[in-house]
C-alpha cells in the first residue's frame, strides 16, 4: 500500500484528466474537431483522372437488357474495370428526363447505375459500394460535369469523385462515358468517416426525383429556350447592347431547329413561355410523374397574371408544396429548404428522399435547424458556412439553371449533421449557360449576388443567407476572388480535352460529332474565360452584381456575342430516327467496329489550338493559345494529374480572415484541411492520454510498497 501522503490526489488529478481527454474524444466537433476523413481504397484506382479507365461490361442478354432499360430494373452482369473482375454486379439504366430522350431518339447509349452490392452485400469495388457511368447526354464538350466537380474539388467544396472511362459491352466498343462516385454510402464515409449524418437528395417534381419518375414527361414538348422567362423577367436589358440584335437572330434559328423538330415554335412576345399545343396540366399523373401543387394556376407561371397568383399563405410567406412566396421559379417550399411549421409531414418531398435512415429526431433536427435559419438568428450555428460558400462560389460560377439557384429547384444533395446543414453538387450537363436557352450574355454576366432565380427574399434560404448582410456578402466575395486566383480552370479543359480527344474520335455512339465536340471545347474555353471577365469587374465594381444593378446599367456588361451557347450541347438538343443521327442504334450497327479495343483506330486526330496558361502560372488572362498534340490512350497512362482524388485540396490563403483581419466564427476546408486538424489533434490527444497513463504507472511504481 502506498505510503505517499499526495497518493490520493495525484490519482484523482490523472483521472479527471482521463475523464476530460474522453469528453474531448466524444465530443471533439462541439470542441472545433472534426471528423477524420476516411480513405476507402477506390479513388486512386478508378478515379486516377491522369488516364482514360477501360470497363468492359460482360452479359448474355444484352440486348434485351437494353429494351427494358426504361423499366429501371437491375439486372445481373459482370465488370471488367482495368483488368480487374467484377461477377454478379447489379446494372440498371438511370437518369430522369434523359432517359426518356435518349429513347425518344431511338438511341440506346443510355446512362447506368452500377451496384457492386446489389445481389451480395459483401462486395464492392475496393470500398466503392455505387457507381454511376454518365453518358455525356447534352454535352458536346463531354466535360461539363466532371469540369464542374473538378472546380469543386479543387477549390475544397465536398464533391463526388470522376473520370473518364470507356465502355465495351461483351469487348465490342460502346462509348466514352464518365464514371462517377455515387452520392451515398461510400461517399458519405470517405468525406464524413464512418459516423456521418444524414443525406437527403430533395428534387422540385417528382420527374427529377429519383428512379422510376418521369416516365411520361417528355422534354420534346416544351421548348427550354425560353426557360429564362422563369426569372420573372425579360433579360433583354441584362445584355450587352450588342448582343440584343444577334439575339433575334437566335431566336429564330431556336424557332427553325423547333419545327424540325416537331416541337411547337415558340414566341418571346411579353416575355412568357409558350405552351405546347393541347398540354393540359391537369391531365399529368400525380405519381411517377411531374406533380402540380393544389391551387396551382399553369397561367400564372407561364403567361399572363404572373403576378396575380396567390396560393394559401404559409408562415414566413411560404406556399405548400408549391410556388414559395417571393421568389422565382417552381419548386416547393420543401425543395427550396423554407421553413413551413414544425410538422414532419408538412416535409414529405424532403425526408422522403433521404439516402440514409432517419428517425424522428433526425426529423425534428433538421426542421429546427431550417427555422433557425429563417429566423436569421444564430444561423452560424445550423450552417458549415465555409462549405456553402465553397460551393455556391464554384456553382454560381458556371452559372447551371437547372439546380437548386435555377427554375426547376433539383440536382442538389443537403447533407445534415449535428443540425449543420451543407450542400453537395450534383448533374452539371446543363451548366455554364446551356440550360436557359441561348442568352450568352445573360449567362457569362450573369449577377453573383443574385444568381439566375436567386432574389435575395428568402425565397431560397441556404444560399439568401450570404446576401442577407454585408458582412456575409463580403465573405462570399472573398471566396469568389479566391477561386478566381487559385483554381486553374484553364490547365482543366486542356488536360481533358487533350486526354478524351482520340476516344471522343472513336466513340460509335456519341451523341455529337468529333467536330461538333471540338467547337464545343472551343466555345466552353471561351464561357470560361468571359465569365471570369465578368465575375472580375463584379467583385471590383465596375459591373453592377446584381439584376436590379445590370437592369439600371448595362454598359459595362462583358460582350458575348461572339459565343453560341448550344455550341456546347443544350436541353433542346438535335437527332431523330434512323440514318447517321448521332448516338442512334442505326449509328452503332452500321459502324466498323474497331479492332485493337485498347487504341483507337488510324492516325490520331488532329485537335484544334489549345490555350493554356501563362509559363508563370499566373491567370490574369488566363487562357493564351498553342498547339498541343492530343494524348495517346498509352501516353495519357503516365500524365500527372493536376488533381488528387484521394483527398480535397484547399488554398491555404483564405483561412478564416474578412477584410481587415477580422477574424470569422468558422473554419476549415473539405477533406484537406479536415483531415489535416483532426489528425494532429487527434495525435495531441492521443500522445497527451499515453503520457497521462504512463505517469500515472511511474508514480504508482514509486511509491508503492
Amino acid at each position: 500500500m502506498s505510503t505517499h501522503k499526495h497518493i490520493d490526489k495525484i490519482c484523482l488529478v490523472a483521472a479527471l484528466l482521463a475523464i476530460v481527454l474522453c469528453a474531448l474524444f466524444m465530443n471533439g466537433e462541439a470542441f472545433g474537431l472534426q471528423a477524420v476523413s476516411k480513405v476507402m481504397g477506390y479513388e486512386s484506382r478508378l478515379f486516377d483522372t491522369s488516364k482514360v479507365h477501360t470497363i468492359d461490361i460482360v452479359m448474355d442478354d444484352w440486348d434485351s437488357f437494353i429494351e427494358n432499360c426504361e423499366n429501371e430494373e437491375y439486372a445481373a452482369c459482370s465488370l471488367v474495370i482495368d483488368g480487374e473482375n467484377y461477377g454478379d454486379v447489379g446494372i440498371r439504366a438511370k437518369g430522369n428526363t434523359s432517359l426518356s430522350t435518349v429513347a425518344s431518339m431511338n438511341s440506346d447509349r443510355y446512362s447506368f447505375k452500377i451496384e457492386f452490392d446489389q445481389y451480395d452485400s459483401t462486395k464492392s469495388y475496393h470500398g466503392l459500394d455505387k457507381l454511376s457511368l454518365n453518358n455525356l447526354i447534352q454535352d458536346s464538350t463531354m466535360m461539363k460535369d466532371y469540369l464542374t466537380y473538378q472546380m469543386m474539388r479543387e477549390f475544397g467544396a465536398a464533391a463526388p469523385l470522376c473520370s473518364y472511362a470507356y465502355i465495351t459491352v461483351n469487348g465490342e466498343d460502346w462509348g466514352l462515358y464518365l464514371a462517377v462516385e455515387a452520392i451515398e454510402d461510400s461517399f458519405l464515409q470517405r468525406n464524413y468517416s464512418s459516423d456521418y449524418g444524414d443525406l437527403y437528395k430533395p428534387d422540385s417534381m417528382d420527374f427529377g426525383g429519383g428512379r422510376g419518375n418521369g416516365k411520361d414527361f417528355n422534354m420534346e414538348d416544351f421548348d427550354f429556350s425560353q426557360m429564362e422567362n422563369f426569372r420573372g423577367q425579360n433579360r433583354t436589358e441584362n445584355r450587352s447592347p450588342a448582343e440584343n440584335g444577334k439575339q433575334n437572330e437566335i431566336n429564330q434559328e431556336s424557332q427553325n431547329q423547333s419545327q424540325m423538330q416537331g416541337r411547337p415554335a415558340s414566341t418571346t412576345e411579353g416575355a412568357n413561355m409558350e405552351l405546347p399545343e393541347g398540354f393540359d396540366p391537369s391531365s399529368l399523373p400525380q405519381n411517377g410523374g411531374m406533380q402540380m401543387p393544389e391551387g396551382f394556376d399553369p397561367s400564372a407561371m407561364f403567361g399572363e397574371g404572373q403576378g396575380d397568383f396567390e396560393p394559401p399563405a404559409m408562415p414566413n410567406g411560404n406556399q405548400p408544396g408549391g410556388m414559395g412566396g417571393g421568389g422565382r421559379g417552381m419548386g416547393s417550399s420543401e425543395t427550396k429548404l423554407q421553413y413551413i411549421d414544425d410538422d414532419p409531414d408538412s416535409y414529405s418531398t424532403i425526408f422522403s428522399s433521404a439516402k440514409t435512415a432517419v428517425t424522428d429526431a433526425d426529423q425534428t433536427r433538421l426542421i429546427q435547424s431550417l427555422k433557425t435559419l429563417s429566423e436569421g438568428e444564430d444561423i452560424e450555428s445550423v450552417l458549415d458556412m465555409d462549405q456553402l460558400l465553397r460551393y455556391f462560389v464554384v456553382h454560381n460560377f458556371v452559372v447551371n439553371g437547372d439546380s437548386y439557384t435555377g427554375s426547376m429547384i433539383h440536382n442538389y444533395y443537403l447533407y445534415e449533421e449535428n443540425g449543420r446543414l451543407s450542400m453537395l453538387p450534383w448533374d452539371y450537363n446543363l451548366a455554364f449557360g446551356t440550360f436557359q436557352g441561348q442568352d450568352a450574355g445573360s449567362a457569362v454576366n450573369d449577377p453573383i449576388d443574385t444568381p439566375l432565380s436567386v432574389s435575395g427574399s428568402g425565397d431560397r434560404p441556404i444560399v439568401d443567407w450570404i446576401f442577407s448582410s454585408e458582412k456575409y456578402t463580403q465573405l462570399y466575395h472573398q471566396y469568389f476572388a479566391e477561386f478566381l486566383e487559385t483554381v486553374d480552370v484553364a490547365a482543366m479543359i486542356d488536360e481533358a480535352s487533350a486526354l478524351i480527344a482520340p476516344y471522343v474520335e472513336k466513340d460509335p455512339s456519341k451523341f455529337y460529332t468529333t467536330e461538333a465536340f471540338n467547337a464545343g471545347v472551343t466555345a466552353l474555353r471561351e464561357f470560361c474565360i468571359l465569365r471570369e471577365e465578368s465575375v472580375q469587374g463584379q467583385l471590383g465594381g465596375t459591373i453592377p452584381s446584381t439584376d436590379d444593378g445590370q437592369a439600371t446599367d448595362n454598359s459595362t456588361l462583358i460582350d458575348a456575342s461572339s459565343l453560341t451557347l448550344s455550341d456546347m450541347g443544350s436541353m433542346g438538343m438535335g437527332g431523330g430516327r434512323g440514318g447517321n443521327v448521332p448516338g442512334g442504334r442505326s449509328n452503332r450497327e452500321n459502324d466498323q467496329r474497331v479492332e485493337d479495343q485498347s487504341t483507337p483506330s488510324g492516325d490520331t486526330p488532329t485537335v484544334e489550338t489549345i490555350p493554356v496558361p501563362s509559363a508563370d502560372g499566373t491567370i490574369g488572362n488566363p487562357l493564351e493559345s498553342f498547339d498541343r498534340t492530343p494524348t495517346t490512350p498509352e501516353s495519357s497512362e503516365t500524365q500527372t494529374s493536376t488533381n488528387r482524388p484521394e483527398e480535397m485540396m484547399r488554398p491555404e490563403s483564405m483561412g478564416n480572415q474578412m477584410a481587415g483581419g477580422e477574424r470569422f466564427p468558422f473554419s476549415g476546408g473539405m477533406n484537406a484541411d479536415k483531415q489535416a486538424v483532426s489528425n494532429e489533434s487527434t495525435a495531441v490527444l492521443l500522445a497527451v492520454s499515453v503520457a497521462v497513463l504512463l505517469v500515472g504507472l511511474v508514480i504508482a511504481k514509486k511509491y508503492r510498497h
